[in-house]
């Protein structure tokens, strides 16, 4: 029986997520941990149920518990628990132990990952339906350095099971694309939403780092993410990755400036001096509190 016939016409078959954790787990060489906290274990439930997962999962957890969470990765300055920096601290402290207790001598060809995300769901008043943040800090061969891919989540789903399910889903996008899509970013990023509608998730922050994105421009992936539909604006600094608006505007004076800036020309730089020095005179702005942004549309 032929695959095609006459009249048909090309088109991308998506893999199940299924498919994706079973091809995963397949794999003799790719080897992890999972630490999920605030949204149950949604992404590594798929990897258990698709099956073959032994040789895959090294360990799962889940430090819910406040006290339990800082005595294992650490307590934050602001005390908040969903966080990049938080983020960061699970990658590196599960990378570490992994490091630790898998020797290279008996396992020459695995390649290493951490999967973590630590998230915030609806409340119970369904007034605030959070957010949260996922990465993968993970090998592509043995011998290299490590990879890692961050982004920042928000939630538009009014239920948490939901958005408990939808994650999951996320979290298999994203390790698989780490390692099946690292050399086509811009299909890794669309393939994040592998059977989830849009008006589910809102993806408004990517980093990609490490050795096989040395060419990656953070600033151009996140313009991606306005084209694909996934956010509706993005913010990145002057090193070029993407900053969550949240983390930098949050009870700050904002004075934005729109513009080309394509240069930044000396007019540009004068409208900005005078119009900040004008902005300081304003009623309860004050300096050490104040942030400029330098807005530019897509269509520039």
């Amino acid at each position: 029986m032929p695959e095609t016939i006459k009249g048909d016409r090309e088109f991308e078959n998506i893999p199940s997520i299924r498919s994706k954790a079973l091809r995963i787990n397949l794999n003799e060489n790719i080897y992890g941990t999972f630490a999920e906290i605030g949204a149950g274990q949604e992404t590594v439930r798929n990897f258990f149920r698709a099956g073959g997962a032994s040789g895959t999962i090294a360990k799962t957890m889940s430090a819910y518990d406040k006290d339990f969470s800082d005595a294992i990765y650490g307590v934050e300055e602001d005390g908040r628990y969903v966080t990049e920096a938080r983020l960061k601290k699970m990658l590196s402290h599960e990378i570490q132990l992994i490091e630790e207790r898998i020797v290279r001598e008996k396992h020459p060809n695995k390649m290493f990952f951490a999967y973590a995300n630590t998230v915030a769901t609806i409340d119970f008043a369904k007034k605030y339906k959070g957010h949260g943040w996922l990465g993968i800090r993970y090998q592509t061969d043995a011998d290299e350095p490590y990879n890692e891919i961050v982004l920042h989540i928000r939630f538009h789903e009014n239920d948490a099971v939901q958005q408990q399910q939808t994650l999951g889903t996320l979290g298999v996008n994203l390790i698989y694309g780490a390692y099946y899509k690292y050399d086509e970013p811009r299909k890794l990023l669309r393939y994040l939403y592998d059977h989830i509608d849009k008006d589910k998730i809102e993806i408004d922050t990517i980093n990609f780092s490490g050795p096989k994105f040395e060419k990656v421009d953070n600033r151009l992936m996140s313009l991606q993410l306005i084209k694909n539909g996934m956010t509706d604006a993005v913010m990145f600094g002057p090193d070029g990755n993407n900053i969550l608006p949240a983390r930098i505007l949050y009870k700050k004076n904002i004075l934005a400036l729109r513009g080309s800036f394509r240069p930044v020309t000396k007019v540009n730089i004068d409208m900005y001096e005078k119009s900040y020095e004008m902005f300081l005179k304003e009623n309860k702005v004050e300096e050490e509190r104040t942030e400029t942004i330098f807005e530019i549309t897509l269509s520039n």
